[in-house]
Parts: C-alpha cells; structure tokens; sequence
C-alpha cells in the first residue's frame, strides 16, 4: 500500500508533467500503454486512446472486456475531482454493454454535460453529497459505438464512512 500512494504521490508532484502525460504515466495505464488524445483543462471532456496489441487480445483477437473497464473506472471520479475539490470521489458502480465486438483500437469517449455540473454542485450543497451517473461509449476504429460504459460516482464529503455503503442501503444488487 505504501508503495502505491508514492507512486500516485510522485506522479501528482511532477507539475513540470501536463496532467495528461501524468495520466499516460500512471503506472496501469503505462502498462496498458493507453494514449490521451484529447483532455481539456477541467476533465469536461477526454478522449483516451486504448491500444489493442498482444497484451489486450482475448484468445479471439478482440478486446478484452477487463481492460475496458480498468481505464473507463476512473475516468468520472478523476473529473468530479477536478471539479469539486476537497470531496472523496470513488467509483460505486460500473456497467458496460458489449454491443460489438473490440477489434481494433478503442477510443474512450467521456463528456462531463454543463447541466449535471449544476445538478451536482446543488446536490452539494444541499446535501453535502451527490452519486451522479455518467455514460460513456468506446469507439472502434471504423466509428461504430463498441462498449457503453455507465459508471455511478460518489462524492462524499472527506472522512465520510469507510466504505461507500449508504445508511440504508445493501450490498444486493437492484
């Protein structure tokens, strides 16, 4: 455990790095050899290559499904973090649907909409907590939508609860 956090500890002290080579550098992302193609300032939108090679083809060929679902996790939580500092974001749910078969390189597609910025900075401030839902889609080199990704953030206030378990809730599924 040590020596992860000084990993991600080093890599977030490397301001001479732009966020989104630290990003390609982070080191699963650095093994999968995943490429930010784009990312504007505040996480509004990225679009981050995911290489099919040796390494991230099933027996068929095709994308293997976990390595879609290691860089769509924290693509969300990363941008609710830009966005509203001083909150513990974590992942609590991520879903894909495999429409199509990945045989080629995968571009991740995230966009943060303007309208669930304000719904979350009202949740916020309302409640001190908000569990907003995004979707996102991996597209195939010939431009078909491949795998849609939703992926559930919570953003709690900082020290809140040891897990994301709600007063509440249960750990079965809906």
């Amino acid at each position: 455990m040590a020596g992860r956090s000084s990993v991600l500890h080093l890599l977030g002290r490397l301001n001479m790095l732009s966020p989104r080579r630290r990003f390609e550098l982070y080191p699963p992302f650095w093994l999968m050899r995943v490429k930010v193609i784009e990312l504007d300032d505040e996480w509004r939108r990225a679009r981050i290559r995911l290489p099919l090679n040796a390494v991230s083809a099933n027996a068929a060929g095709n994308m293997f499904g976990g390595y879609q679902a290691s860089l769509a996790d924290p693509v969300p939580a990363l941008a609710c973090l830009r966005l509203f500092p001083g909150y513990r974001v974590a992942t609590k749910r991520l879903e894909l649907d495999f429409l199509r078969i990945g045989n080629s390189d995968l571009v991740l597609h995230f966009d943060f909409p303007d309208d669930m910025r304000e719904t979350i900075r009202r949740e916020l401030d309302e409640k001190q907590r908000a569990t907003p839902c995004f979707t996102m889609n991996y597209i195939r080199a010939d431009g078909r939508v491949c795998t849609r990704v939703r992926n559930t953030v919570a953003i709690r206030p900082k020290g809140y609860g040891s897990t994301l378990e709600e007063p509440g809730e249960t750990s079965e599924p809906d």
